[in-house]
């Protein structure tokens, strides 16, 4: 029996529990691609690819090459432009996609949240007068605060930002979750932290630092996601098994 080849877009946690489900299957065989945006990435249960694909054009040709059955986006749920790509690329060779999602935050009683769409949306937010705030962004997008230089931002990623930010004052703490919430607590008193600055990423990892806020009271700007466009689409793993499952078994199960 021809094994199924099934590409993973990467870079989550989710993404590598994915890998690690399917790679004991003897009928698929899995690929995990990865950005190379991290520079110390985890290790990954199948062989990996790592690097952009040049576009979406670029992703259909490697789609078409390597005979690739199933798409499988499990990108970051603020990677936009790959999932843009992705869609595009699939739809271009009649490559069946999936994406896998984890669900973003919900607010409850207690959180000071101002929702905004984008990045630049929540430095307006920030407003004019001076404040310590958190940034628990990534390092990719962290330069849209450079047009906000009157507040003093404490930067935390994985890996530190390149190139620094032309803000006066900045300070950096390079650091991978998951963080507990004690830990969250006494780091935002212990830089006496007016504000977070956080995008609804969605997931247990992170979420100390909303919790945290919410004990401490202080507002929180959050970026949220924008809608999915029809591409079918699980937020647990079992739920993406059972819908690659369907495709793997000749069906396409797109768009619901």
């Amino acid at each position: 029996m021809d094994k199924k080849r099934i590409l993973i877009l990467g870079g989550t946690a989710e993404a590598r529990e994915l890998a690690g489900r399917l790679a004991a299957r003897g009928d698929l065989e899995v690929t995990l691609s990865l950005a190379g945006r991290t520079l110390d990435p985890a290790p990954q249960p199948v062989p990996v690819r790592t690097g952009g694909f040049g576009g979406a054009d670029g992703l259909a040709g490697y789609l078409a090459a390597q005979q690739i059955d199933l798409l499988v986006d499990a990108t970051h749920p603020f990677a936009r432009q790959i999932s843009a790509n992705a869609e595009r690329a699939a739809e271009l060779v009649e490559t069946p996609i999936l994406r896998l999602q984890r669900p973003g935050w919900q607010k409850v009683e207690g959180d000071r949240w101002t929702c905004v769409a984008t990045l630049q949306d929540a430095v307006a937010a920030l407003g004019e007068a001076p404040m310590r705030v958190f940034l628990a962004i990534g390092r990719q997008e962290t330069h849209h605060v450079n047009a906000a230089p009157q507040h003093a931002y404490l930067v935390r990623s994985v890996d530190p930002v390149e190139p620094p930010l032309t803000v006066p004052h900045a300070t950096y703490l390079l650091a991978r979750g998951p963080f507990t919430v004690d830990d969250e607590i006494a780091l935002l008193r212990d830089h006496r932290i007016d504000a977070l600055v956080s995008k609804n990423s969605g997931g247990a990892a992170t979420y100390a630092k909303i919790a945290a806020a919410r004990v401490l009271g202080l507002p929180v700007v959050m970026v949220e996601r924008t809608a999915s466009r029809g591409v079918a689409t699980a937020e647990t793993i079992d739920g993406i098994l059972s819908l690659i499952d369907h495709v793997a078994s000749g069906g396409r199960k797109r768009g619901v």
